[in-house]
């Protein structure tokens, strides 16, 4: 529930105009006539509003990180193809600060003045095999952008469960571990039995034949004996803001 009265109190003053006023009590920003970006909802719940460019044009896409820039001073952008990236480097270049992941297509552009949020939570990322590491940078870079101190430990899957038992401490300590994996989606169940900490499963698109594209995982990790909580197949930016909140409560 949006306060009014000193948004009104700053009209009557002058110190804000009209329209900011009408942005502040709607709580977002429209784009041209193609976009509302939400100024509030990282207010509201912790989560920042984050650009998905699939299915986008780059052109929108620019517009969309632009404004953002101007209201809220840093824009989150995922699922970058190499035109959007194009188009997103004109913008890059007015900015003070520019993070660019090839390997998970997500960028974070911040300006000078913007101040990252900073809070006690620690999040720990596995992954069960190299290949899910994309996914699991887009959760990685989702928590650390929402002030938590972020841990990445990657292929420790199970077909070497050796190798998890050597980086066990490495999430021994986290309020929250998210546990990316493809294939069967084995990983995060071995994970929840072990770890202290809240569990949350990632399955990952990776994995061919029956059950392939990531089904066997989702379907496996829903299935587990062990208490974790599973989200959508490829759903980085939810997995790693999950694990945000579940991290600062």
């Amino acid at each position: 529930m949006v306060d009014l009265k000193p948004i009104l109190e700053d009209v009557s003053s002058g110190d804000l105009s009209v329209d900011t006023a009408l942005e502040r009590v709607e709580g977002f920003t429209r784009v041209d006539d193609f976009a509302r970006f939400d100024t509030q909802r990282e207010g509201r719940n912790g989560v920042p509003e984050v650009v998905l460019a699939e299915g986008k044009r780059p052109s929108e896409v620019a517009s969309i990180a632009e404004r953002a820039l101007e209201k809220e001073g840093r824009v989150i952008v995922t699922r970058i193809g190499e035109e959007t990236e194009a188009a997103l480097e004109e913008v890059a270049s007015s900015v003070d600060y520019t993070e660019w992941s090839e390997r998970s297509c997500i960028m974070v552009l911040r300006t000078a003045e913007y101040e990252p949020p900073q809070v006690d939570g620690k999040v720990t990322v596995l992954t069960g095999g190299t290949s899910d590491i994309p996914v699991a940078e887009e959760a990685a870079t989702t928590a650390r952008e929402m002030g938590c101190d972020v841990e990445t430990v990657f292929d420790v899957g199970v077909a070497g469960i050796h190798r998890m038992f050597a980086e066990r401490h490495r999430f021994a300590t986290a309020d929250c571990v998210v546990v990316a994996a493809g294939r069967e989606g084995a990983l995060p169940t071995v994970v929840a039995g072990m770890a202290d900490a809240p569990v949350i499963g990632l399955p990952v698109s990776i994995g061919y034949g029956a059950g392939g594209d990531g089904e066997a995982a989702l379907l496996g990790m829903l299935q587990s004996c062990t208490v974790l909580s599973t989200v959508n197949i490829d759903a980085g930016f939810v997995a790693g803001a999950q694990a945000a909140q579940v991290a600062r409560d």
